[in-house]
């Protein structure tokens, strides 16, 4: 009874010293603001209307292990600074694109900078840094918003002209600090044990088992008045393996698991199992065929759907690409429109940290201008209902919807979250199999593809380029009539997003998870996509890049010969 009221007391004191820690962190911070925002909102041609303060306090473990051995093993703390300065008004700031010359090229963005801060809360050493930073934002703030101006007298009327800016209701949320806790000795040893198994295979050129482990706090105060400590914590395993085969193609699978916690994590035996699938899909990748460029039915299995979503719908509702001048805009005028089938749905709803029994790394409470995340339901029914938007405005959506997301030193643009696919006409994975065979019968094509798995992809919604699309497959099958599959190699998946969408016949009653970092201008954050498979009606493949290098000339030195 002694033992368990002493571990309660110094819970408490752990809690305490953890808020007298964060207290000191937002005190400073308050106190600069408050300084700068009254010193400095008069002080140049255009009026200081807006500041905020965002330090990122990010905590990391990485380990990986390599054939048995340790590879790396680091820890690592820091803290990164990020200054929001907005002089002007909310119809017209210093954030607003410059068209400069004609052309893709001419387009100029705004961003901002960051800097590292100390680890210690020592009120001047941080103050120090936000004043310099402040200072420094402010001058190049003035300098944009003269150039914003005359760039205003000499161009065409913008298609869009909402303000560059839009009141949020401040928010107050003082969460907990985020801080790791793993035993990286026993995960370091199991690591070292679960990467041995790709020693008995030398014709796996890499390989490696790895840990990540993150504890990232966010501190945000803005002068509106919003106050946010929001702490979160992010687990992952990873295992990666690279071949070649005998053309030179490189080759190489990875699978993932995630969590937000440590105790969440899958046991040896988890990770074992899916070494040694992997494996054997990679020694199948090796000896495929290669396929030829193909148009036709496809099944997207439901990770490989996720990852399609998020990259070829989800970047297309983003709001500011309604609104900037540069991009394709591809879906701007179709609120209310029907744009998939409608037996789909789709939903993007950070709120949420988990799917079933799932773990989503897209959750976070408020986003990186200070608004309450929420729940946005994008398609219902097939028709197209909303975007995600910011606290910069677009046509006919004048409010924040709680998608104002950024890495730190970038500035903040709509972003996905946890991107959510339904759909109502459901059935089996091997029902779905069978219709996709009926459809190769129906347009006399031999075979159908089956994509298993994707790595990610890239689409281009600016003006300028093709709107299109193409996706890296790591792992495709092709599906005869006859009902048997063959592992194939060498494609990318390529298309127009309007038409593929339109092709979508049916589903998988078998939603799953996709966690993963997505890269855009605003850096990297943290998605998840979650989607059924998905049988389509067309589908194009190309030639992938292929690698001229032959294959290694002495036999590895592990695991035999070949």
């Amino acid at each position: 009874m002694f033992k368990r009221k002493s571990l309660l007391i110094l819970g408490i004191l752990f809690s305490l010293i953890l808020f007298a820690q964060e207290n000191a962190l937002i005190k400073a911070m308050e106190k600069e603001l408050k300084r700068s925002f009254a010193n400095l909102k008069n002080a140049g041609k255009e009026p200081l209307y807006f500041l905020q303060y965002e330090i990122i306090d990010e905590e990391e473990i990485n380990i990986t292990a390599f054939n048995g051995a340790i590879l790396n093993n680091e820890h690592t703390r820091n803290r990164y600074l990020t200054v929001d300065v907005r002089v002007g008004n909310y119809k017209l700031d210093n954030t607003h694109q410059l068209r400069g010359k004609s052309g893709f090229s001419g387009f100029e963005f705004y961003a901002p900078t960051y800097e590292q801060i100390p680890l210690e809360d020592d009120e001047f050493s941080i103050r120090e840094v936000l004043w310099k930073m402040t200072d420094d934002e402010f001058k190049k703030a003035q300098e944009r918003i003269m150039k914003v101006k005359a760039e205003q007298e000499t161009k065409v009327a913008e298609t869009d002209t909402s303000p560059d800016f839009s009141f949020a209701e401040p928010q107050i949320s003082i969460g907990a600090v985020a801080k790791l806790s793993i035993d990286t000795v026993n995960w370091a040893k199991r690591l070292k044990e679960l990467s041995e198994t790709f020693k008995k295979y030398p014709w796996i050129y890499s390989s490696n088992v790895g840990l990540t482990a993150r504890a990232m706090t966010k501190y945000l105060i803005n002068s509106d008045g919003t106050k946010i400590v929001e702490g979160n914590t992010k687990y992952s395993v990873r295992t990666v393996a690279t071949t070649k085969a005998e053309d030179g193609m490189r080759l190489y699978l990875y699978r993932p698991f995630y969590s937000h916690s440590a105790d969440r994590l899958p046991t040896n035996d988890e990770i074992k199992s899916t070494i040694n699938t992997l494996i054997k899909d990679l020694a199948a990748l090796r000896k495929a065929p290669l396929v030829d460029p193909f148009s036709g039915p496809a099944i997207l299995k439901n990770l490989a759907a996720g990852v399609f979503f998020h990259e070829i719908f989800g970047h297309r509702v983003e709001g500011h690409r309604q609104k900037l001048e540069r991009e394709g805009q591809t879906f701007k005028d179709k609120i209310g429109t029907k744009i998939l089938p409608d037996f789909i749905s789709i939903y993007d709803d950070p709120t949420l940290d988990c799917y079933g029994k799932k773990d989503l790394n897209g959750h976070y409470q408020y986003d990186n201008e200070g608004v309450k995340s929420q729940k946005v339901t994008i398609v219902e029914n097939g028709v197209l209902k909303n975007f995600l938007t910011t606290r910069s405005p677009i046509e006919n959506f004048p409010k924040s919807n709680g998608h104002g997301r950024r890495a730190y030193g970038h500035k903040v643009v709509a972003r996905q979250g946890n991107l959510i696919v339904e759909s109502k006409n459901r059935v089996t994975y091997d029902s779905l199999c069978k219709l996709l065979i009926a459809e190769c019968k129906k347009q006399n094509k031999p075979y159908g593809l089956i994509f298993e798995d994707i790595a990610g992809g890239f689409t281009s919604t600016e003006r300028g380029y093709l709107q299109a699309f193409n996706v890296t497959p790591l792992l495709v099958k092709r599906l005869y009539r006859d009902g048997r599959e063959e592992v194939v190699r060498g494609v990318n998946i390529v298309g127009t997003p309007l038409i593929a969408f339109s092709k979508i016949l049916a589903t998988g009653d078998d939603p799953d998870v996709f966690n993963g970092t997505c890269g855009a201008e605003s850096g990297g954050v943290p998605v998840s996509s979650v989607a059924p498979s998905i049988l389509t009606g067309e589908m194009e493949v190309e030639k992938k890049v292929k690698e001229q290098e032959k294959l290694p000339i002495l036999p590895a030195p592990i695991g035999g010969t070949k």
